[in-house]
């Protein structure tokens, strides 16, 4: 996963080198269009996907602003068995709060690098594809460099959705691929204990605005062109308009903050 679109050839590349050194490897593409420099983002993405990739499975994750900087670029074991291959900048955040992360490794040796090449700017070849290539050739990891205290890996400080006497008060972390759903920071089980039902109209304060939409199962409930409240694929609170893009309709992107009262 990365945010370096496919409009060149470094995705390509970055593949090549995971071929040469374990030639035949199996590369499933998460994506490549992550918003650009969005650590948030991509750690949405990562934990979201990670569950339905083997329990011995290798992620190489590259986004990353600080490429050539002093951040470090690491290999990180869950509790669950999965490694990450990854700059050490938050993107495991979410990984890491689910799954529990195991032992981590920062990658020094150069024999898991490229060769003495190594760019200032693209470590997704030089370093960070060959390292994964590695591992999943089920090389010893632990030899990649020394280790690294996992509670001192960089975190994200991501925003939570709360609840106080004034209600639900909420953010949108993202949009929904090209339909514009939004994306909110609001576990279903969070939601629930608002007090509303399917069939209920739920009033919302968003991005400044008041609002009613429908809390309803899925986009057919409503009528074309219709917005709805609904619970996610990743059961989390959402906002979307039938067949329509809600963020595009609304004027609203990520960050916008929404409140919602007790029913």
């Amino acid at each position: 996963m990365t945010d370096f679109d496919v409009k060149d050839d470094a995705v390509g590349i970055c593949k090549a080198v995971m071929d040469g050194v374990a030639p035949g490897v199996r590369i499933i593409d998460i994506t490549h269009q992550s918003e650009p420099y969005n650590i948030a983002a991509g750690a949405r993405f990562l934990a979201g996907s990670a569950p339905y990739f083997p329990k011995d499975g290798v992620f190489v994750v590259v986004i990353d602003p600080g490429v050539g900087s002093t951040r470090k670029a690491i290999i990180a074991k869950s509790k669950v068995g999965q490694f990450f291959v990854l700059p050490d900048n938050g993107l495991l955040t979410l990984v890491q709060d689910r799954d529990g992360i195991a032992e981590v490794h920062e990658i020094t040796n150069p024999a898991w690098m490229i060769g003495s090449g190594i760019s200032s700017t693209f470590h997704g070849r030089d370093i960070f594809s060959p390292a994964a290539a590695h591992v999943a050739r089920g090389d010893d990891w632990t030899q990649a460099g020394p280790l690294v205290d996992p509670a001192k890996l960089v975190r994200l400080d991501l925003k939570r959705a709360t609840i106080d006497a004034a209600g639900l008060h909420a953010d949108v972390i993202g949009t929904d691929g090209p339909y514009g759903n939004l994306v909110l920071n609001v576990p279903a089980e969070l939601f629930a204990q608002l007090g509303y039902k399917l069939g209920d109209v739920v009033p919302v304060t968003l991005d400044g605005k008041k609002y009613s939409f429908k809390f309803v199962k899925t986009f057919s409930d409503v009528a074309v062109g219709k917005e709805l409240f609904y619970i996610d694929s990743r059961g989390r609170l959402s906002l979307g308009i039938n067949q329509r893009n809600f963020s595009e309709t609304y004027k609203v992107e990520a960050d916008a903050v929404l409140t919602i009262p007790k029913k």
